[in-house]
């Protein structure tokens, strides 16, 4: 099997019924804002505390998605090389989405259904992955 090109986790995704409310929430606790940035269904927000070793994103609820359940993603050193290892595998994987501001990434599922997420480590700004912006 081809390397799948995963080094590390990147985010631990919390579904949020208001991405302001829950952002001043964590903001209370002392989380810094890392990105903030707009996408077709809201804002992609990261935060992290302290160090950032692990950065939460704030996304909109999904109705469709159990309540509870939390999105993890997995980093890439190159994304479109885990997509097409992936592939090649037969791994259920979605197709790579690309917006401004935001890492690559796509979303795979193992074989119980469990989704999870593969996000560049670059997104691609001026802003880099794990820096601040202002607060």
């Amino acid at each position: 099997m081809d390397s799948m090109h995963i080094t590390g986790v990147r985010t631990v995704s919390i579904p949020v019924n208001n991405q302001d409310d829950a952002l001043r929430f964590y903001r209370r606790l002392g989380f810094a804002v890392l990105r903030d940035a707009p996408t077709p269904n809201g804002r992609w927000i990261e935060l992290a505390p302290g160090s950032g070793n692990v950065i939460l994103t704030l996304e909109p609820a999904d109705p469709d998605v159990h309540r509870g359940s939390i999105g993890i993603r997995f980093t890439s050193d190159d994304v479109d090389a885990a997509h097409a290892a992936m592939l090649a595998e037969g791994i259920d994987v979605d197709e790579i989405l690309r917006w401004p501001g935001v890492s690559a990434m796509f979303a795979f599922r193992d074989p119980d259904g469990n989704a999870f997420s593969i996000t560049g480590t670059d997104p691609g700004t001026e802003q880099g992955a794990g820096e601040r912006i202002a607060s």
